[in-house]
């Protein structure tokens, strides 16, 4: 659907309610809700990246065990959906703050990467099980519980780069502004 003045609107739904409800401008996730906005069964939210810290309140949590055993080699690997942060950092999928590498040089990561330069990677490809031992040597504390392995991922990476030197673990201003609670 396009709208006025060349814009793409890639979810008509939101925009005829947020014209119905004459909003403009930002709002907040609660304030959202309580001008009567809905309609979360009409999107995609993954429970990936910064969602789990700002939207946890919306599922069911998890002890981290229910995700250890499973790795992310699927969606590290899969070369149909990748972003490219501001700073050229190649994103694999929906993994902000997990960088392969330089996009600018798409050769270097045709030739492959060296997993033991990047040992949050080697992990994630493995095990999440790895990732958390490798937390724990870093001083990790597990939460109550996780709501995908995403958050448990996230959460423990959000840990190791500020205790440790990743190089896969960029841009670090992703870490810093995660928050936890409510949006």
């Amino acid at each position: 659907m396009f709208g006025a003045r060349n814009v793409i609107i890639y979810q008509p739904f939101f925009y005829n309610q947020f014209r119905r409800l004459e909003i403009n401008g930002t709002m907040r996730f609660e304030r959202y809700l309580d001008v009567g906005g809905h309609g979360l069964q009409h999107v995609e939210l993954f429970p990936n990246g910064r969602v789990p810290h700002k939207l946890g309140h919306l599922y069911r949590h998890h002890p981290a065990e229910m995700f250890l055993g499973s790795s992310c080699e699927r969606e590290l690997i899969r070369d149909w959906h990748v972003h490219i942060d501001n700073e050229c950092d190649y994103i694999p999928g929906y993994c902000g703050g997990l960088s392969l590498g330089d996009a600018r040089d798409l050769g270097a990561l045709n030739n492959g990467i060296d997993l033991d330069q990047y040992p949050v990677l080697r992990a994630l490809l493995t095990d999440l099980e790895e990732l958390l031992l490798s937390g724990l040597e870093f001083g990790y504390q597990e939460q109550e519980g996780y709501v995908s392995k995403c958050h448990l991922c996230v959460d423990i990476r959000r840990h190791l780069v500020a205790h440790g030197d990743f190089q896969e673990l960029k841009p670090e201003g992703f870490y810093r502004h995660l928050e936890d609670g409510a949006a």
